[in-house]
């Protein structure tokens, strides 16, 4: 799979920092990102599954 890599700047909302300090990013920075990376995100808004290595929904 090819992406593009456009840099998208950060707004607020678009992450959190997790008690570690590490950033978290959000359902709506995934959507503004455009597509899955297949990495198992804490709020991935598309569904993927990475027990399964699948997709579970497109939104």
């Amino acid at each position: 799979m090819s992406f593009s890599r456009k840099k998208i700047e950060l707004e607020e909302g678009d992450y959190y920092l997790t008690p570690e300090g590490y950033k978290c990013f959000t359902e709506q920075y995934h959507l503004k990102r455009g597509y899955c990376c297949e990495s198992g995100c804490r709020h991935c808004p598309y569904g993927f599954d990475p027990k399964t290595n699948s997709q579970s929904r497109n939104k």
